[in-house]
């Protein structure tokens, strides 16, 4: 078979499964449309004459999204379970000197050379643990260097467990570039920051920096991957290959 009839019945395959729309068939959150106000003129149509399309209201989606959990239990389980789909490595520690110990196993199995990350309490400890040469990120810093450590530590705003999804900002994770440019990504989390969904997530983002938002907000869900091409899975794309998660006490 050659290349072009390969690439053919994939895409013949993809169309024979249609692809359901949110709130069709979900009897708790009725697809009701509603349309957006005409412009100005009451024509009911764009300026440049297409159609005004109506907007589904954000409560559709809602069925679509696991349950984020009750518990602390229960979120931390549903978190771990979006993790292993997600090929994100997740680790609980009863003691910070045992993430530390980890820390040191990972860097002598993955021959971690150089270490980037940022000033936090959580991360300033890790790193006088492992004792690795490090650059932090917090102030300048030659962009080159960066992409030459091994891993980027880091702590986090929120862990979601509905989606298995870490939140970060440029203003708690050393910047935009630090969870993005090493090819590992480590998040250090504590338990408190467990929230059960998204919503959680961006209320307690809106309670620690509204008015003064940061930069960048970034929920990370797995590391980088794309499947663009015939739809075959390639990790660390446009960033990471590997994103682990230490949750600590």
């Amino acid at each position: 078979m050659s290349a072009r009839e390969q690439i053919l019945g994939r895409i013949r395959e993809a169309l024979r499964r249609p692809a359901p729309f949110p709130g069709h068939t979900h009897a708790a959150h009725p697809p009701t449309l509603h349309p957006p106000a005409a412009p100005a003129g009451g024509s009911g149509r764009s300026p440049v004459g297409a159609p005004v399309i109506p907007l589904r209201p954000s409560v559709a989606a809602r069925p679509w999204l696991p349950p984020g959990g009750v518990t602390p239990a229960e979120q931390w389980e549903r978190f771990c379970a979006a993790s292993t789909e997600l090929k994100t490595a997740v680790q609980e520690f009863e003691s910070v000197e045992a993430a530390h110990s980890r820390l040191r196993e990972l860097a002598t199995e993955q021959g971690w050379t150089g270490v980037a990350s940022h000033h936090a309490p959580l991360t300033d400890a890790a790193i006088a643990a492992l004792g690795l040469p490090t650059l932090f990120t917090d102030g300048g810093y030659p962009v080159n260097d960066l992409e030459k450590c091994s891993v980027g530590i880091t702590e986090c705003d929120a862990l979601v467990a509905q989606t298995g999804s870490v939140l970060v900002t440029s203003r708690s994770t050393g910047g935009r570039a630090l969870s993005v440019l090493p090819p590992h990504h480590l998040v250090l989390a504590r338990r408190a920051q467990l929230v059960p969904d998204l919503g959680s997530a961006l209320a307690q983002a809106k309670a620690r920096y509204s008015p003064e938002w940061p930069s960048m907000i970034s929920f990370i869900t797995g590391p980088s991957r794309t499947g663009d091409i015939e739809r075959i899975l390639v990790l660390g794309a446009h960033g990471p290959r590997q994103l682990t998660v230490f949750l600590l006490p």
